[in-house]
């Protein structure tokens, strides 16, 4: 990890200065948690992977025309970003039921959703990031209504291109987490954060539905890294 400061440290990544006020280290750690943090583990090269995965689709977004934080690939572990100012929200796109989704609605795992339904929730640990919608957005202040249709419509876009990225890799892309957050510089910009990866998508084999992310840990479905790796070789992310 860089020598710098440590602005803010994740369950999976830590936040790093850099001599550029508008500009932060984003580092992947290989800890995996799950349930709040009930389940914890480390696992050797995970952040690698992620690091490398995240970096092919931002790069893949940023072509497509979708602002995000990502400038680019510093080392193995590794990104140069720009700093923002997060939101308080993981903004949730789902395709399939999956998850909490299928608990509160009781709807079976796998049933196909007529088109996706974009869910917000409080990143907050001690409330267990709870479910909001768009008027305790607006009363707390996290997003205004016109960040909030913007926030909309980035997610559809976002989600309607990685469908058909990992659709080509034979996956079904189930449900992804987004995040988003302000340009320190320009308050006005609000752009794609965090990472894309195995850790906040559900990804499934489209002939076999096998899980290939963080379900497998989960869930005692298997070897993680194995899965990782599996959605990295289909993607042609290369690692090295």
């Amino acid at each position: 990890m860089s020598l710098n400061k440590t602005i803010y440290e994740g369950k999976a990544k830590a936040i790093i200065e850099t001599e550029d006020s508008s500009t932060v280290i984003q580092h992947f750690k290989d800890d995996v948690t799950a349930f709040n943090k009930e389940k914890y583990e480390i696992i050797e090269g995970k952040g690698i992977i992620n690091n490398h995965v995240s970096a092919f689709i931002m790069e893949k977004l940023e072509k497509a025309g979708i602002s995000t934080h990502f400038i680019k690939t510093l080392n193995e572990r590794e990104q140069l970003v720009k700093k923002l100012k997060i939101t308080p929200l993981e903004v949730v796109v789902r395709n399939v039921a999956a998850g909490s989704f299928c608990k509160r609605f009781n709807i079976k795992e796998g049933e196909r959703l007529a088109s996706p339904i974009i869910e917000f929730f409080y990143k907050n640990d001690d409330l267990a990031d709870p479910m909001v919608n768009e008027n305790h957005i607006l009363y707390f202040d996290w997003l205004s209504s016109k960040e909030m249709d913007e926030v909309k419509t980035t997610t559809l876009k976002i989600n309607e291109i990685l469908v058909h990225l990992f659709s080509n890799a034979s996956i079904y892309l189930v449900d992804l987490k987004l995040e988003f957050g302000r340009l320190i510089n320009d308050s006005t910009k609000i752009i794609l954060a965090d990472e894309i990866s195995p850790d906040n998508c559900r990804l499934w084999d489209k002939n076999t539905y096998k899980k290939l992310d963080k379900d497998v840990f989960r869930l005692n479905l298997g070897d993680l890294k194995e899965a990782y790796l599996e959605v990295a070789k289909r993607l042609s992310v290369k690692l090295d």
